[in-house]
């Protein structure tokens, strides 16, 4: 095994993160500049560990060994045994040393454990202590093996991640200075030397590991009959180079310019056969030793080494051409299937016949099952970070809680030296009257006293050195508990992004499954038996289900977080797949949302400390606002409509009316109170406060507008303000707001006439911005206002799903009636090649009926209401509105007149019997 010695090159990046100057170190020595590059390259060296039972119990000495790779800690009795006795992982460990323990000792505390080990002095320990938390450190910031297809669309996460960690690893951290490498304690020095004896042979045994130290004694003296076997060599050859039980291989000569060691002592050059054996010899041995010392003890490299190095140089380069050829094979394949896929595709669109379908739905059943079987893994590796992260939290707090334990420790025993130094100046300063003391007496107290500060000072010195060794372990365990975060972070997000891939090819799944259905049609074929069997397993599996073991990153519950349904709740039996593939959709959308779009999104409304009308606040506004800065933003919008309207007290007088007398409007207002949203959960709730809040809302608006009252359809506006804004009078302002200052007037009259404008005007629109769907809708004699005066009369509020429709809101709010025209129009472009796919009226209708409710894509239907349908003018708006409003205005005179003259013309008439009739008087005087 090679020595702690490490290359200036690599001691570099490792040593100034311990920089401090010289003397800092309490009582460690310090490396002088010259000798900075001496730090070690392998951690090996023997350190006596405290276990055993019963009469062993207590320190036993152990050859510690540190693998790099696995970050693990070896233990065997002597360096010269071929199997470890145990192993302590490092990567979840954290260290520790008590000033008032024993020389020498320290403590490594893993979740499972706690190691207590003793060093031969101090300095070999902070060594120990500061080599242990280096190769910690380099291992956690060592990068990961690349996997084996990497994710290009993931790509993009790793090099912000690894950069964000060097730059962290190359702040320093002025704790502990860089410790000399004790000479003969540690590498290979302290390998050469004799094993520490026991007072008692057996006390070192360890009982516990008692099959590895069986097979351990058989290697040596197996290796010792070797070493005897081949040193009877020819005359000419040096016997041996060491007489110590050697571990499986020969150390070759060592340098002559080794400290300690005369050249004229080193031993002869060994001949090249010699050589060649002797290395052919310790390379078959290796395969059955310790795997830590392949590199063998430090000695001087000959030719045939150099040569032996670049044998192995190639090999690695040989290795390495191979993965690269595997990665290529794998992207050869990756390939071949994406072109499989198009061809697959491509069939499925072609193919005429119905078994050659299923075959291809078969094909997407089996890629969904492997897509499951990768979350799952990836959600394992998740929870083992989670684990991690959590040991790593629980350790900083124990090791937060043992410093400030010392440091008050420590503060108690410098005021301790205080006062004693302070007692005594004063002593020496203004001695006490006190009868003369003998010399021999006062001599001995000066000593003791002297005694005692020397001591105190030690104390002091070595609780200084321990809370610098602390301070570097807290600051050390903080970096790698960010670095553990971070990498969770990434992996949740790549965890999210391969869940929201799942979720579409599964949606795309559901969706030919519902095609194959309608193709079909109520045929009964062995097919259509078929295809009804996948399509009942399809509506049967719950995602609930399939991840009830696993862990959900961004669940899709039952209701939202304003109580609406996530999933609608459809009465015909046809139409649950169709729930079921929105229910996939609303899942894919959110997934891929919340990093791209609604984390920025926060940020920029976080930032945005004062509302004030803005083109900022209007596109903020458009895109929506989160969901814990809305209701500030609606009171906002709300208090710049009515504030010429709003009086204090206002809200509690209208209530008090209520009170005096019952309003006309009362009665059909408890009817539509339980009509009210029923599929959220605050409105259907017996012990929900909701209803009460509305019925005082809707009743004190009747009394502030007595023209309207109350019109079926101001539950739902009042109902949507309460669920944002929880608040009754905020609510009731809201809905002020909207009927009387962003409504036109009588618009929710008891003619409905604005009503009527905006519906007539809304075709002009159609007309204009989507020819084609309106040319369709014509040919089969479809009449739009059936569907869309319910839009415009709640605002959406029963068509979209909550996401968008809130969306909506914070848009109209501020906007007024533009938004729903522009919202209108953008909701039939989003839908409109599946209208035009339908060739009779009634499915036509059927559909119309509830399509709204399939929109799940909120960005993509925000684009198209602000950006496709540009240019959108107000003043076109008002135009088409008065031109209507003349119309319709002179029809509903034309009705009057008609009206009027039909009741005076029956007026008119004689009220006589015609002939053949019975008169009710005649039918009642009959038998």
């Amino acid at each position: 095994m090679e020595g702690a010695q490490e290359d200036p090159a690599e001691s570099s990046s490792s040593v100034p993160r311990f920089a401090e100057p010289a003397g800092s170190a309490g009582g460690a020595e310090v490396l002088p500049p010259e000798e900075s590059g001496a730090a070690a390259k392998k951690l090996c060296g023997y350190l006596s560990k405290f276990g055993g039972k019963g009469p062993i119990r207590g320190w036993k000495s152990r050859w510690f060994f540190y693998d790099e790779k696995k970050c693990h800690l070896y233990y065997s009795r002597t360096a010269q045994d071929a199997n470890p006795l145990d192993s302590i992982d490092l990567s979840t460990a954290v260290f520790d040393c008590k000033a008032d323990a024993e020389e020498g000792t320290f403590e490594i505390k893993t979740a499972n454990r706690i190691i207590t080990l003793k060093a031969a002095t101090k300095q070999v320990m902070l060594y120990w202590l500061q080599q242990l938390q280096m190769k910690r450190w380099e291992f956690y910031n060592s990068p990961p093996a690349p996997p084996a297809a990497p994710d290009a669309a993931l790509a993009g996460n790793g090099p912000a991640l690894r950069l964000e960690l060097e730059q962290e690893e190359a702040e320093p951290d002025d704790f502990l200075g860089p410790v000399r490498t004790p000479p003969g304690l540690v590498g290979v020095a302290a390998a050469l030397q004799p094993v520490p004896t026991m007072p008692l042979a057996l006390q070192n045994i360890s009982l516990k590991h008692l099959g590895t130290e069986i097979q351990n004694t058989m290697s040596n003296i197996r290796g010792n009959r070797q070493a005897q076997g081949t040193g009877h060599g020819p005359p000419g050859e040096d016997p041996p180079l060491s007489s110590e039980p050697q571990r499986a291989e020969q150390p070759l000569p060592s340098d002559p310019s080794t400290p300690g060691k005369d050249p004229a002592d080193s031993p002869k050059p060994t001949p090249k056969s010699s050589l060649t054996a002797n290395l052919i010899q310790k390379a078959k041995r290796q395969n059955n030793t310790f795997p830590f010392f392949a590199d063998g003890l430090t000695r001087s490299r000959t030719a045939q080494e150099k040569v032996l190095a670049l044998e192995q140089q190639v090999l690695m380069l040989t290795k390495e051409l191979k993965s690269q050829k595997e990665l290529v094979r794998i992207l050869h394949k990756a390939l071949e299937a994406a072109q499989q896929e198009k061809r697959a595709t491509s069939a499925y669109l072609a193919s005429a016949g119905e078994k050659d379908r299923l075959e291809l739905v078969r094909h997407k059943v089996r890629q969904i099952a492997e897509l499951g079987r990768q979350l799952e893994a990836l959600e394992q590796e998740r929870d083992s970070l989670v684990q991690t992260a959590s040991l790593r939290e629980q350790q900083v707090q124990e090791l937060q809680q043992h410093v400030q334990l010392l440091m008050d420790k420590n503060q108690a025993k410098q005021q301790v030296i205080c006062k004693l130094s302070e007692k005594v100046t004063q002593d020496f300063t203004h001695p006490p009257t006190q009868p003369p003391v003998p010399p021999g007496a006062a001599d001995r107290d000066l000593l003791s006293q002297q005694e005692k500060m020397e001591q105190l000072k030690d104390d002091m010195e070595a609780y200084r050195t321990q809370n610098r060794f602390l301070n570097s372990e807290i600051h050390q365990v903080t970096k790698i508990w960010r670095r553990v975060a971070e990498k969770e972070r990434a992996l949740l997000m790549k965890c999210a992004y391969l869940q929201a891939k799942n979720c579409q090819v599964e949606s795309k799944y559901l969706a030919g499954l519902r095609r194959l259905q309608e193709a079909v049609g109520g045929e009964a074929t062995e097919c259509s038996e078929l295809l009804r069997q996948l399509i009942q397993e399809a509506l049967q599996w719950e995602a609930g289900e399939a991840s009830a073991d696993g862990v959900e990153l961004s669940p899709i519950s039952e209701y939202d977080e304003y109580g609406f349904l996530t999933v609608p709740n459809y009465e015909m039996e046809d139409l649950k797949l169709l729930a079921k593939i929105q229910a996939l959709e609303v899942h894919s959308h959110h997934l891929l949302a919340h990093e791209a779009v609604e984390r920025p999104l926060r940020e920029r409304w976080a930032a945005l400390s004062d509302l004030a009308p803005s083109v900022e606040l209007k596109q903020l506004l458009r895109a929506g606002v989160p969901r814990e800065h809305r209701p500030r933003v609606w009171r906002w919008l709300v208090h710049l409509r009515v504030q010429h309207l709003q009086s204090p007290g206002r809200y509690q007088e209208l209530l008090s009316r209520g009170q005096v007398r019952e309003h006309p409007a009362a009665r059909q207002i408890e009817l539509d109170l339980h009509r009210t949203f029923p599929s959220n959960k605050h409105f259907t709730c017996p012990t929900s406060n909701f209803p009460d809040k509305l019925r005082r809302v809707l009743l004190a608006f009747s009394w502030q507008n007595p023209t309207i009252g109350y019109c079926q359809g101001l539950n739902r506006l009042a109902a949507i303000a309460l669920l944002v804004l929880e608040e009754e009078e905020s609510a009731f302002w809201c809905l002020v707001a909207i009927v009387e200052t962003i409504m036109p007037a009588d618009y929710y009259s008891k003619t409905l006439t604005s009503s009527q404008v905006d519906q007539r005007v809304l075709q002009d629109l159609l007309l204009e911005k989507l020819p084609r769907l309106m040319a369709h809708l014509g040919q089969h004699r479809v009449d739009l206002s059936f569907i869309t005066f319910n839009w415009f009369l709640v605002v959406f509020a029963d068509s979209l799903i909550s996401n968008i429709l809130l969306r909506v809101w914070d848009a109209f709010l501020y906007e007024g009636t533009k938004v729903v025209f522009r919202y209108a129009l953008a909701i039939f472009k989003y839908n409109e090649e599946e209208i035009l796919r339908l060739q009779d009226g009634l499915e036509i209708y059927q559909y119309l009926r509830f399509f709204t409710k399939t929109i799940c894509n909120s960005q993509k239907l925000m684009n198209i209401a602000f950006n496709d349908m540009n240019p959108f003018p107000m003043k076109q708006l008002r135009q088409l509105r008065t031109a209507h409003r003349e119309r319709l205005e002179a029809e509903l005179h034309e009705l009057e007149r008609l009206k009027a003259e039909y009741l005076e013309t029956r007026n008119s008439r004689d009220p006589a019997v015609p002939e053949g009739c019975t008169s009710e008087d005649e039918g009642e005087g009959g038998p």
